[in-house]
């Protein structure tokens, strides 16, 4: 099959994941009351909170409010964290309030380096800040376009070093984060990666056709899906105030507002979603979702007709 075919063949699949009730069938699922459900990764054989910590959380914290905030997560029952170098001093900040419970959590991180010794030399800097020996997760972060991809797979590219940290110990899996439908399926065309992070958004999948497509590719083969942007409702209109700056786009921030996001996100086969980095919406999404049951058939009608009303911050295909 060319890459032309296999892009095409994985689009149309959208419609067999555009229906609801979407099914969970296939995800494992614990639930403790009072805590946070958690679901299977693919075919790693872990199992994670279906909330993650993302790094941003702690970016410009200091040292106790980020303690704080990371001891929070995990009365909760948080077990998944994320992070990478891009996001400030996140690393410095998260690596010493996690570390009195490394052993009892998945700890991911993220590289934009696309050459084989770029990310060897950020992987080893990143187990330093993190105080840690190992990842259990390491992933291409934010590849957006076919020159990423293809950066990524040729002579001296950054999967020589993902592939040399997973021999050596430095990452048990290797997963990927992607900005466009058209670079998650190439990628997942190049290899048979444990994980793939991608925004998953109500909006972005009604109105931007931005999401079904991989989704699909994802589950057919296997991988562990780990969701972004929930939380998101559109980008932040002109002359708006930016009440949220750590976020790029206008969040859902009632309790209403975001319980609809989560719900629609986490109603798919994903075994996470990883909030916005702001820490007062990181707090609400904790509550929420330790409430969530998924949406019904009707429910899901509602959200599709507010969807096609809105602006999504992504939309497939890619504009040039």
């Amino acid at each position: 099959m060319t890459r032309r075919e296999f892009v095409k063949k994985s689009a149309t699949a959208a419609a067999t994941m555009s229906c609801f009730p979407a099914t969970l069938r296939g995800i494992e699922r614990d639930q403790v009351p009072g805590r946070l459900e958690r679901r299977s990764l693919g075919k790693t054989g872990e199992k994670l909170s279906l909330i993650g910590f993302g790094g941003i959380v702690v970016m410009n914290a200091s040292p106790s409010e980020a303690e704080q905030r990371v001891n929070q997560a995990i009365e909760y029952g948080v077990n998944y964290f994320d992070v990478a170098p891009s996001y400030g001093n996140a690393e410095e900040r998260l690596g010493p309030a996690l570390e009195p419970h490394r052993g009892k959590v998945f700890l991911a991180c993220k590289t934009t380096q696309r050459s084989k010794d770029g990310a060897a030399s950020e992987l080893d800097q990143s187990l330093k800040r993190l105080r840690t020996d190992h990842v259990d997760l390491y992933q291409f972060h934010a590849v957006t376009t076919q020159e990423d991809v293809d950066g990524i797979f040729g002579p001296g590219g950054a999967m020589e070093a993902f592939q040399a940290a997973k021999n050596s110990g430095k990452t048990r899996f290797i997963g990927f984060s992607a900005h466009s439908v058209e670079a998650a399926l190439a990628m997942m065309e190049r290899h048979d990666f444990d994980t793939l992070l991608f925004p998953i958004n109500f909006a972005t999948w009604y109105a931007g056709n931005f999401g079904p497509q991989v989704l699909a590719k994802a589950q057919e083969k296997g991988m562990g899906i780990l969701a972004l942007k929930a939380m998101a409702k559109q980008p932040w209109p002109a002359g708006a105030p930016h009440t949220h700056p750590k976020c790029w786009y206008q969040p859902l921030d009632t309790p209403n507002e975001a319980m609809i996001g989560l719900r629609f996100t986490l109603s798919h086969p994903v075994t996470a979603a990883i909030p916005p980095g702001d820490e007062s919406l990181f707090k609400m999404a904790l509550g929420l979702a330790s409430q969530f049951t998924p949406l019904t058939k009707s429910e899901a009608e509602e959200i599709k007709k507010k969807a096609m009303n809105g602006i999504p911050i992504f939309r497939y295909p890619r504009a040039a």
